[in-house]
């Protein structure tokens, strides 16, 4: 396994580049030319790429050796399991005060807050008492809501209200954002390994090195944000910190009404749209088993003795040539629509966990297989993000995408939670000659459950037949000539 982790990381990592340069050849919008040849949009698009970039390297390098670490300070599956269930369920108990917090600290001091609290979650890493990991997943359940909301929240605020530049090149940051966070996934991947493994300093080291870079990141929000803070200041900026105590509980009571009335307006779009429930269904199935992956991969591949980081990056480098095989699949030359990439995505997601509930079997474990099954498993999320977005984009409305995506995640990490807590209860209940059954056993529910996520997307196909909202602009409607 040693040998066959390394080979599949250089096989991928060439067709990742290859696949890259065939891309940009192609891709090349007129949005982005304009948007490039702008210095203003150019220097604050650096300003908010380096604190955000930051971020998520310090969010990456924490991948490979969770569960190993776990593992390292002898705790059981089941109780592994129990502190995964405490991450995700954090994150949906933070959700909604992910979206507040902007509101009443402003957008630049609650980066600053995920800075701190992520940071005092790596810490908590150094010790073996399991409640004391239990509070750090919690604060890591903060951290990544906060992540996955503030940073960007801060950035279309500065681009819209502050600079008045066009909307049309938000896709320009995030995309460059999307290109660079697949690159810093795979690189993130080969410094824990060279940390953990090849310097020998363990599998803590890596939550260690995320520290210095989410201090960096800290430091570039207070020193070169506070100058975007100054000028929303001068523009009125009614969502920033709130700088007056006395008008503090008449705000709080405005902004929790807000947010109530946003949550109920999303639940309305939800329920009188056909598409867009069948969406969340989708998103739902897909990323609660996904969830239930991160969690599993670990244990199936780590016995055998591969490289864990280098195993990370291989599934990173596979996710990214699915993305770029995305991009390649919706351009000019070949047209391909979102929605049949999504069906794609799906099936090779559905057969990924078929073949691992036959390379998971007790007593004949199959490493290479289960390896590529991983593997097929990430090229499918690198097809399925895009364009799961791209269908967002066109069916939930913009004023209510933020409160949509909330209630998909709602079920989400429900079933997700569900999922570890039945594996937590097989594992617990297992004999000797049955510590592998859960897992299998969990493969085959996760086979199942895309099973339905594919019945979902055809049953939305149908619903849109003849929906431009569903397809891609100057592409033909069915029917027509």
């Amino acid at each position: 396994m040693f040998v066959t982790a390394y080979l599949a990381f250089i096989v991928l990592a060439g067709l990742c580049v290859t696949l890259e340069i065939t891309a940009r050849r192609l891709n090349s919008s007129q949005a982005t030319q304009t948007a490039v040849a702008n210095p203003a949009f150019r220097r604050f698009q650096k300003l908010f790429l380096k604190a955000y970039l930051l971020a998520l390297w310090a969010d990456w390098l924490q991948g490979p050796y969770l569960y190993k670490l776990y593992r390292h300070y002898n705790f059981l599956e089941s109780q592994i399991a129990i502190l995964y269930v405490c991450g995700l369920a954090s994150c949906v108990l933070f959700a909604p005060v992910a979206g507040w917090l902007p509101q009443f600290l402003g957008r630049r001091q609650t980066c600053l807050l995920f800075c701190l609290t992520y940071s005092i979650c790596c810490i908590t890493k150094l010790s073996q008492d399991y409640f004391m990991l239990m509070l750090g997943r919690v604060l890591g359940g903060l951290s990544t809501s906060l992540l996955t909301t503030v940073f960007e929240a801060w950035y279309v605020h500065g681009h819209v209200e502050v600079h008045d530049f066009p909307k049309e090149w938000i896709p320009v940051t995030f995309g460059k954002v999307a290109n660079w966070n697949h690159g810093l996934a795979v690189a993130a991947g080969l410094v824990a390994n060279l940390f953990a493994e090849w310097l020998g300093l363990g599998p803590v080291a890596p939550f260690l090195l995320a520290i210095p870079s989410l201090a960096a990141s800290a430091w570039f929000v207070l020193s070169e944000w506070g100058q975007e803070d100054k000028q929303e200041a001068a523009s009125g900026d009614k969502n920033g910190p709130l700088l007056n105590p006395l008008n503090a509980p008449k705000l709080q009571m405005s902004t929790r009404a807000r947010f109530w009335r946003s949550c109920l307006d999303g639940l309305r779009c939800l329920l009188s749209d056909r598409r867009v429930m069948l969406l969340g269904g989708v998103q739902a199935l897909f990323e609660s088993v996904l969830y239930i992956f991160v969690f599993l991969w670990t244990p199936v591949l780590d016995p055998h003795g591969p490289p864990l980081g280098i195993v990370f990056s291989s599934l990173m480098a596979a996710s990214m040539a699915g993305s770029t095989l995305f991009r390649l699949a919706t351009s000019a030359p070949y047209r391909l629509q979102p929605g049949h990439l999504l069906c794609l995505a799906v099936l090779l997601a559905f057969f990924s966990f078929f073949m691992l509930t036959f390379s998971t079997v007790p007593g004949q474990p199959r490493p290479r297989e289960s390896l590529l099954a991983f593997l097929l498993l990430e090229l499918a999320c690198g097809l399925y993000f895009p364009a799961v977005s791209f269908l967002q984009g066109r069916v939930v409305p913009m004023e209510r995408r933020a409160a949509v995506l909330a209630w998909f995640r709602l079920p989400l990490h429900l079933l997700a939670c569900l999922g570890l807590l039945a594996l937590h209860g097989e594992v617990s209940g297992a004999g000797a000659g049955e510590a592998g059954s859960g897992t299998r056993h969990m493969f085959a529910g996760c086979a199942g459950m895309m099973l339905a996520a594919l019945l979902a997307v055809v049953s939305l196909f149908t619903v849109g037949r003849n929906d431009a909202d569903l397809r891609l602009e100057g592409t033909k409607l069915e029917g027509e000539i």
